[in-house]
């Protein structure tokens, strides 16, 4: 199946990203969120990333005016009639995305497929509210969409061949570097990823070495960009402890034991960037 239009829910970080990508690449785009004002703001967020990469010669003028005229919005689901692809969205929170997915069903074409960019939630559970499940499957984009190459392509349990070979065949058409992963808790990289955040504060917590200096061990040890206490900072240290959980409660391995020091954080309220202040201050 030749996927030649993509229907995107939500407007967020996300979404907007996601909704760039597929139209630099030349797809039909229709975005649909609850306000006219999230629209607005997702559209914006598009014009100003597109101005940034005008300004850094990654694209052209006409690149930038044909991917701004590819994308359409609406506040009503019955935009995506037409679409080969609709790819939710929202915010990380399974029952909004059961609801969501519940809404989609009389919306869309038989042949339509469904996916979802969970970072986390289980795509053979989402599966069961769709109206076909063969053709529901995970797309799991990274942040910042328009730069970040990864897509982990997460087969349910239900997903048939098809789908899992057309969302291949998209995720390369949008210049993306797309992974295959069986449905488990975390998938691969936030899998590795979130556990080894807890561990460096476990080393923390236990005095092992300063923030900084375990930060900058990884960085020159590891040939990381970003340590991992700045990127918990980034995360969000709440995201970071309700993952851990997740892992905790479905692995039932005490290997994923949340870090005290972890509890201790957010218990404070000191989540990271976004309150100004976490492992460190901002």
């Amino acid at each position: 199946m030749k996927i030649k239009t993509v229907g995107v829910v939500g407007s967020g970080t996300m979404g907007s990203g996601i909704a760039q990508a597929c139209a630099v690449s030349g797809i039909q785009v229709m975005m649909v969120d609850i306000s006219q004002e999230a629209l607005d703001k997702g559209q914006k967020s598009i014009a100003n990333s597109l101005e940034r990469l005008l300004s850094k010669e990654k694209i052209t003028t006409e690149d930038q005016s044909r991917a701004l005229s590819l994308i359409q919005t609406s506040t009503q689901y019955a935009a995506f009639e037409d679409c080969d692809l609709v790819i939710e969205a929202a915010t990380e929170n399974a029952s909004l995305k059961i609801k969501i997915l519940d809404q989609l069903k009389t919306h869309l074409k038989p042949q339509a497929i469904l996916a979802s960019n969970t970072s986390s939630i289980s795509i053979t559970q989402l599966a069961q509210v769709t109206q076909h499940p063969d053709q529901f499957i995970g797309m799991h984009f990274f942040n910042p969409v328009p730069m970040m190459a990864l897509v982990e392509v997460i087969r349910g349990l239900q997903t048939s061949d098809a789908t899992h070979q057309a969302v291949i065949e998209m995720a390369q058409a949008l210049g993306k570097s797309p992974i295959t992963v069986k449905n488990s808790p975390g998938f691969v990289v936030n899998r590795i990823l979130v556990p080894m955040i807890n561990e460096a504060l476990f080393v923390l917590g236990e005095g092992v070495a300063s923030a900084e200096d375990i930060d900058t061990g990884m960085k020159l040890g590891c040939n990381h960009p970003i340590g991992p206490l700045a990127l918990a900072d980034m995360v969000g240290l709440d995201v970071c402890l309700a993952v851990m959980e997740v892992y905790f409660n479905q692995f039932n391995d005490s290997k994923y034991r949340a870090a005290p020091l972890l509890r201790e954080m957010v218990a404070a309220g000191h989540l990271g960037r976004k309150t100004g202040r976490g492992v460190y201050a901002y």
